[in-house]
């Protein structure tokens, strides 16, 4: 029998032109996205697929309409994560964080255009929303030498001419993120910059139908690529030989599996290395009979962050006591803390009713209560009441916002840190915590 090439590329014939997240049956397809192996497991688990022509639809809506509130004629952005939340296209991530050769231009009347790099332009179009494709966004020096303000001249005409045309008559224009040359030009063409940043993380703090079923697709394949890797440090480490690189490594390795990004951290060390915590993963030998400690920051599927945190202990003996009293403390902290999370509850209230870590674990304790999660870490941080700043989040809590409540709890100079962390969807009536992953028994002292 002829097999052809067409029905050899596809994902999977059986399911027909299109997947269950609304997107081409197509292995060849532009727009990444999830695997066969993360699409298996998701069914098996029982998961919702998102719909992701009308998740894209919800953002592009949602952006235009907060521009439309602010009376802006259009919001510009340069942020890697604002375009891909703008038109869910991506381009060499990590490189334009530093290169920032990509942008795109969302007018007050929806009209959307991308600058891209001069030879990917197809790379946005599977997306209708996107209504044009350009380049010479790339405003920084490396890639264009002493003529950089040339550049930025001329991408700045062509946003003034785009803006006469759909926003005539307002020179309010949001910019997140820009080259100091760009804001120059923009500038001298008489717009009024405003603050895109404000607009872009109050905009992605609240997640759609849509964006909570990615959400709830992407935790599940960190969760599972989290477990081959615990699974790998309780097998090997007793054996000798194995670094935290190595342990990391297939955290790295399994996201990719399913279709993840990248990891933006290499929050992952073992024994002493875990005090004080931000250590990242290095060449150590894990010991047995140690702890080790993590945090994901991982970008999974559909580009949806998840940001979660365990401590496990590795080896036959049991952990020492004031281990366990860290941990169950830790446990205590993120479980009572998350008690208080429902709609309409302010900002400053979850601060000024935080439970109290023990003052042996004040001095280290983590950079904020909780903050906000999406695409990456976002808006809003819950700050701890010594690093709280009077009217900084002055907000209600919203059904839709997603907040990772956290916890690291060690002493000075102490032996180790428990690193603990959930990822918590607020309700219509409270709240649900989509971390799943279970806590090492052996350290909440049952095992």
């Amino acid at each position: 029998m002829q097999q052809h090439y067409r029905d050899a590329r596809k994902i999977d014939p059986n399911k027909g032109a299109r997947l269950g997240d609304n997107t081409p049956n197509d292995a060849d397809r532009i727009e990444i996205g999830p695997t066969q192996l993360a699409y298996r497991e998701w069914e098996a688990a029982g998961l919702a697929l998102p719909d992701l022509q009308r998740m894209r639809e919800h953002r592009w809506k949602r952006l235009t309409q907060f521009i439309q509130d602010r009376d802006y004629a259009g919001l510009l952005v340069f942020d890697p994560l604002n375009i891909r939340y703008a038109t869910d296209s991506t381009n060499m991530q990590l490189w334009n964080t530093h290169n920032p050769f990509r942008a795109v231009l969302l007018c007050a009347d929806g009209y959307m255009v991308i600058w891209d790099y001069k030879n990917s332009p197809f790379l946005s179009t599977f997306n209708p929303l996107v209504r044009e494709q350009r380049s010479g966004a790339d405003l920084f020096y490396f890639d264009r030498g002493d003529k950089v303000g040339v550049a930025a001249d001329v991408f700045s005409n062509e946003v003034r001419v785009l803006l006469e045309e759909h926003a005539p008559g307002n020179k309010r224009l949001a910019v997140d993120k820009i080259m100091l040359h760009g804001l120059r030009s923009l500038e001298a063409q008489g717009f009024e910059i405003e603050d895109g940043e404000e607009l872009t993380e109050k905009c992605r703090a609240v997640k759609g139908a849509d964006e909570i079923l990615a959400m709830r697709c992407a935790s599940d394949a960190c969760e599972k690529s989290v477990a081959v890797m615990e699974r790998f440090a309780r097998e090997m480490v007793p054996q000798g030989n194995v670094s935290e690189d190595d342990i990391w490594a297939v955290l790295h390795a399994e996201n990719i599996r399913r279709g993840g990004e990248w990891i933006e951290t290499r929050l992952l060390s073992s024994g002493q290395r875990t005090n004080p915590w931000f250590q990242e993963c290095g060449p150590r030998i894990v010991q047995n009979n140690e702890i080790v400690s993590f945090d994901t920051d991982l970008i999974s599927s559909y580009g949806i962050c998840v940001d979660i945190s365990r401590s496990w202990w590795i080896g036959d003996e049991k952990p020492p006591a004031d281990m366990v009293y860290a941990m169950q403390h830790a446990h205590e902290h993120i479980m009572t803390n998350m008690e208080m999370l429902k709609p309409g509850v302010m900002i400053p209230e979850l601060t000024a009713n935080t439970h109290v870590l023990d003052d042996q674990f004040q001095a280290q304790k983590y950079g904020c209560l909780m903050h906000g999660v999406g695409l990456c870490d976002e808006w809003p941080l819950v700050a701890y009441p010594d690093m709280a700043v009077e009217g900084a989040y002055d907000y209600p809590l919203v059904p839709g916002m997603v907040l990772c409540v956290e916890a690291a709890v060690g002493a000075v100079g102490g032996a180790f840190t428990i690193k603990l962390e959930d990822q918590v969807l607020i309700t219509e009536d409270g709240y649900e915590n989509l971390t799943k992953y279970p806590f090492d028994p052996a350290l909440m002292g049952v095992g």
